[in-house]
């Protein structure tokens, strides 16, 4: 068995247990939430663990282009939730949101498994081509020249030659070709199979935009107004989304690299279609008989409205479903945005994406400014802005945590030793590090906040995001730290990626379940799933932002393959100690405004239990509690 396999079943027993004791304690609609999230996010890691691979390998984009186009799709995953919580708030509700988004999502996953013919690149020199021939996916790959009928291994040296390795005197080519006189010509590519791929991101993309945003809003209705119990709620959830995410990374990963990449992305399909039925029977044994948990949730404003002619024979509901169809169309343009290119006056050449988010940006401000001038009061209004500061600094967090899915992954691959004794895992299931993290620290940290809270000690939420963003910090300056230990094969021992995802987790366990819990704290109930929505906006401009960056540590490749691995290491070194330190000083500054910051939440920035309010129990009346 698999040793990734066998350690994941044995965390999974460990953490939960622990959790579904704790469960008991919330409402039973948190049953259902976890386990159609859980699925949900399967589905997602499962895709996005491989996506980078299957980029550089399948497709044979380059490292700057493959960071981009990642860059691209999850920017537009996190960008869509404005609309689905838009339209959730004003016509669907959030439940008949979600299940559409979840019927987009299979097809999505279903679609990325036609992966048709691989890339082919060639090597030109001297008027004749040569074959690249690539074995294997993920860390297993290996690229060959083929030389009169013969493969031979090939690399780079400092000035740039390409070397061929064992190479007979005889063959028709030197085994050292000077820079400049060999060319590696540009991938071949099917066209009608990379199509195919977009329009699977784009349904993929539609359907998250229609799910996550109002997912995540059901888990705030199920509890009273300060209901003490709510951060704990929302990290238990967040158990339950990691525990998918986990699976994912070990499963899909396994899959994707040693059968093929259909595999992995179909096993990721089959994960969303039993979240559907696990969301749409709201019970967590969905084929068992009995009542719908959450149906007293998540309810359309006004049926009435929703039922009523629209166009045609079409009613509003309908209209709607064919207004996210036609969205999957501009999203199949637009998650390749980033090869249209133009100007904006102060910031130089952008991708037509910039634009959007930009737009998306002011779009989401404006309405909330709007929205605060005429019907909020004073204290709301202020809730609302340390809201909003929230969000703008969850961007950071999220541009620098994010690299995970790029830049750390193809580190994974290219610059880590990944044997664990005498075995060894692959590449993608190293994203199984974070989930399998929270999976074991999510329930310490909804136990320690409460008992903080108890104390009258737990830290405020400005505060716990000032830790969050050293902590992401500190974990990129481990792997700095780590180069240091790289062998002869320029690659870094395990532990040390092991560790930044370490030190990343309970960072974002500082920040992520936080965050949710606070925006649905701090948000008027009419707006709370387009606030959700804006949470997840600052994530869609993060993970832009973390595809630039990643962009940074782009590396010469031959057919997907590194030509200097010492490069490539120094590279990565480079960039992760710039963020690193940025993150630090950007936390400590946070850190020390979070004292001031917390006032505008008039108290709900700051989750401490008195000893009336513990007397009475969650229960008990919302104004006891401040």
């Amino acid at each position: 068995m698999n040793i990734v396999v066998l350690a994941g079943i044995v965390i999974t027993i460990a953490t939960a247990i622990p959790v579904f004791l704790e469960m008991r304690k919330h409402p039973k609609g948190l049953h259902i939430l976890f386990f159609a999230e859980m699925w949900e996010r399967f589905s997602y890691y499962g895709m996005r663990g491989l996506l980078i691979f299957y980029l550089t390998q399948h497709f044979l984009f380059n490292d700057s282009l493959a960071s981009a186009q990642y860059g691209a799709y999850t920017a537009l995953v996190y960008l869509l939730p404005l609309l689905g919580g838009y339209l959730a708030d004003r016509y669907l509700g959030n439940r008949k949101a979600i299940a559409f988004g979840a019927l987009l999502l299979v097809a999505g996953h279903a679609t990325m498994g036609i992966e048709g013919e691989p890339a082919t690149q060639q090597l030109s020199y001297q008027g004749q081509q040569y074959e690249l021939v690539a074995e294997g996916r993920g860390s297993m790959r290996e690229v060959a020249l083929e030389v009169d009928g013969e493969l031979y291994q090939f690399s780079a040296n400092g000035e740039g030659d390409f070397l061929v390795a064992d190479l007979p005197a005889s063959a028709s080519i030197p085994s050292l070709l000077p820079q400049g006189e060999f060319e590696i010509l540009e991938a071949e590519r099917d066209r009608t199979f990379l199509n195919i791929f977009y329009f699977a991101l784009a349904l993929i993309i539609v359907g998250v935009g229609f799910l996550k945003a109002n997912i995540s809003s059901i888990v705030g209705q199920l509890y009273e107004e300060n209901d003490p119990r709510r951060d704990g709620g929302f990290t238990l959830y967040y158990y339950g989304i990691n525990l998918g995410s986990f699976w994912a990374a070990i499963l899909c990963g396994l899959l994707g690299e040693t059968v093929g990449w259909w595999a992995g992305f179909g096993l990721a399909g089959l994960g969303m279609a039993l979240g559907f039925v696990v969301f749409v029977r709201g019970r967590a044994l969905f084929f068992l008989p009995g009542k719908n948990l959450i149906d007293h949730v998540g309810n359309p404003p006004s049926r009435e409205k929703l039922k009523a002619k629209a166009l045609g024979p079409l009613n509003t509901e309908w209209l709607l479903y064919g207004v996210g169809l036609v969205t999957v169309v501009v999203v199949w343009f637009m998650v390749q945005a980033h090869t249209i290119r133009f100007t904006l006056p102060g910031m130089g050449e952008q991708d037509l994406l910039a634009l959007f988010l930009l737009i998306g940006g002011l779009g989401f401000l404006g309405y909330m400014g709007v929205y605060m001038a005429k019907n909020c009061t004073k204290v709301e209004a202020q809730r609302l802005i340390l809201a909003l500061i929230l969000i703008m600094v969850s961007v950071v967090f999220w541009a620098l945590f994010e690299q995970a899915g790029s830049s750390m992954n193809l580190f994974a691959a290219r610059n880590t030793d990944l044997s664990v004794g005498s075995a060894s895992i692959t590449a993608s299931q190293v994203q199984s590090f974070n989930a399998g993290f929270i999976l074991l620290f999510a329930p310490a940290f909804a136990a320690l906040w409460a008992f903080l809270a108890k104390l009258q000690k737990n830290p405020n939420t400005p505060l716990k995001f000032g830790l969050a963003l050293v902590q992401v910090g500190l974990g990129f300056m481990v792997l700095v730290w780590g180069v240091n230990f790289a062998g002869d094969d320029y690659r870094v021992p395990l532990i040390f990626l092991a560790g930044a995802y370490l030190l990343h987790t309970t960072g974002e366990l500082c920040l992520s379940p936080v965050g949710l819990s606070a925006i649905t704290k701090l948000s008027p109930a009419a707006v709370v799933s387009t606030m959700m929505a804006g949470w997840f906006l600052s994530s869609s401009f993060a993970q832009y932002v973390a595809g630039i960056i990643a962009t940074f540590t782009a590396t010469d490749t031959v057919a997907g393959q590194v030509l200097d691995p010492e490069a490539a290491l120094n590279g990565y070194a480079a960039v992760f100690g710039s963020i690193g330190m940025f993150a630090i000083a950007l936390g400590v500054i946070f850190g020390l405004l979070s004292f001031w910051l917390k006032g505008l939440g008039h108290g709900r920035a700051e989750d401490q239990i008195s000893a009336k309010a513990e007397a009475a129990g969650p229960d008990q009346d919302a104004r006891d509690l401040l």
